[in-house]
């Protein structure tokens, strides 16, 4: 691949009885050298675990001299078309097609831990259930932007890591995102980004059809500005709706605080608690180093966040870090 990510080259290798590794075939002739090609090699040769199994022959397309010289004009509407359009559908005869496609190499997401919460990027209507694997088919109605993965795998009664590794998929491929877990005594501030909604005017449409509440008059974008700019540490989302009500009006504190997350326009202040002695009253101690949040500790433990700050406030031996 270049760095156009055009494709360069498609040849057909096999392995001869008696010169082993060869190209047999090269669109365009000649481009990949006998030295780049020691580089590659290795993986014609058939590895231990493919050796002495079954081979199905169906119509022997690649394996009989006649019918494989097809092979040079196919690689060239291969390589034309896979650099045109980015995929190809071709048929080669009554009982074979080759259906491929170029798939762009994106960096690997973010773990999807049990206390995250998935949200749709576009539009959840966009996607078809046919083109996702059983298990992504299967948690799909149950991603509505307020539901956490832990939450999801009981309702959708699939196994907690299957749902894991499923939304993580749809990370990949920048179908959902994630937020943590809405609740009205959670404090959020603003980021640098905010100022982004005055100058964007494409994020400013984006955010006001997202936020309105459903068969209201269209939020004002003063509103919505002045909603996230009144966020700072110390306010949380409860306090938030009792000083502003007027601004709230035509405006859903729920799919504010989403938006707001899913454009780094806000970000959320969570609780950390820490154990500053070493008696090990506290339970359960392996989770107060600092370093797990109340998200992630009423996930594990299944205490509400009500009950997990009940407890922590009567602990002498436990203080409570903001970050």
């Amino acid at each position: 691949m270049g760095s156009n990510c055009r494709i360069e080259c498609i040849f057909f290798s096999e392995f001869h009885p008696t010169l082993g590794p060869k190209i047999t075939y090269q669109v365009p002739e000649d481009f990949i050298s006998r030295e780049l090609f020691d580089t590659v090699q290795v993986y014609i040769i058939t590895k231990p675990e493919l050796q002495n199994k079954l081979i199905t022959l169906e119509s022997s397309f690649v394996s009989t001299e006649e019918s494989k010289q097809k092979l040079v004009p196919i690689m060239t509407i291969l390589l034309e078309e896979l650099n045109a359009s980015g995929r190809c559908t071709l048929p080669i005869d009554e009982s074979n097609t080759i259906h491929l496609k170029v798939i762009d190499q994106r960096p690997d997401p973010p773990v999807a831990q049990e206390y995250d919460v998935p949200v749709f990027t576009k539009d959840k209507e966009d996607f078809f259930n046919s083109q996702w694997d059983l298990t992504t088919q299967q948690i799909l109605p149950y991603i509505d932007g307020f539901r956490h993965v832990q939450k999801i795998s009981a309702e959708a009664d699939v196994e907690l890591n299957l749902v894991r590794i499923a939304i993580q998929n749809l990370l990949y491929y920048g179908v959902v995102t994630l937020v943590s877990i809405l609740q009205y005594s959670n404090v959020y501030c603003p980021t640098p980004k905010v100022q982004d909604l005055v100058d964007d005017k494409s994020l400013q449409e984006a955010c006001l059809s997202f936020v309105t509440k459903q068969g209201h008059k269209r939020a004002s974008l003063r509103d919505v500005f002045q909603l996230y700019c009144s966020l700072s540490p110390g306010t949380t989302v409860r306090d938030l709706i009792g000083r502003h009500p007027q601004q709230l009006q035509h405006v859903d504190e729920r799919k504010l605080i989403q938006f707001g997350l899913m454009k780094n326009l806000i970000r959320r202040l969570q609780k950390y608690p820490v154990r500053v002695s070493h008696e090990e009253h506290s339970h359960p101690a392996r989770l107060y180093t600092g370093c797990h949040s109340y998200d992630e500790i009423c996930c594990k433990t299944g205490m509400s966040y009500h009950e997990l700050d009940e407890r922590l406030e009567n602990d002498p031996n436990i203080i409570i870090c903001w970050k």
